[in-house]
């Protein structure tokens, strides 16, 4: 296969997942979020839609060590504005980092497993701290919603693969809150 034809087939798949995840992101916007997930007395600052992966690792369970599943390691995403801009990076931490350089450090606060039975759970993060001045420098809050995707893989895994890594696609909307003025 030529390099024009690879690249067409690549850019045709990514544009069927593209839509696939916009069509499953429409059915679920309009779910209603519990209201644990509601910050109080905050305010709405920022919109955005991630797209990236949920990293596991293959570790001894905690409950046997004779057997093996897949633990949370980290989350690897970019959000992006209403016109499709690229603002905000989701890494470990939980972190996100604007483009600005300025981040926030989240702790779950609440979830909800959400309407979706095969998407990782929508929550309520509080602030645990900010860095920078920017974007994210006055968020004290931030919800995860609308998730598609992210579990990790049913069954669990074996002692062959302790200490592999997989990297399960996701989508969410992130919506980052500060305190009212």
């Amino acid at each position: 296969m030529n390099s024009t034809a690879c690249g067409s087939l690549i850019a045709a798949t990514l544009a069927l997942l593209c839509a696939c995840v916009e069509n499953e992101h429409h059915r679920t916007e309009s779910a209603a979020v519990p209201a644990a997930l509601v910050p109080v007395d905050q305010v709405l600052e920022l919109r955005t839609h991630a797209v990236g992966v949920q990293i596991y690792v293959c570790e001894p369970s905690h409950d046997d060590p004779a057997r093996f599943d897949w633990a949370f390691k980290a989350p690897e995403a970019q959000l992006y504005d209403r016109k499709g801009k690229p603002v905000v990076q989701h890494f470990a931490g939980p972190t996100w980092q604007a483009a600005d350089g300025s981040s926030v450090v989240g702790e779950v606060v609440a979830r909800d497993n959400g309407p979706d039975p095969l998407a990782i759970p929508w929550l309520l993060l509080r602030a645990k701290s900010n860095s920078g001045v920017g974007l994210l420098a006055r968020t004290s809050s931030v919800q995860r919603l609308n998730t598609v995707g992210g579990k990790a893989p049913a069954g669990g895994c074996g002692a062959g693969l302790a200490g592999s890594e997989v990297r399960v696609q996701y989508s969410a909307d992130y919506l980052f809150y500060r305190a009212r003025s």
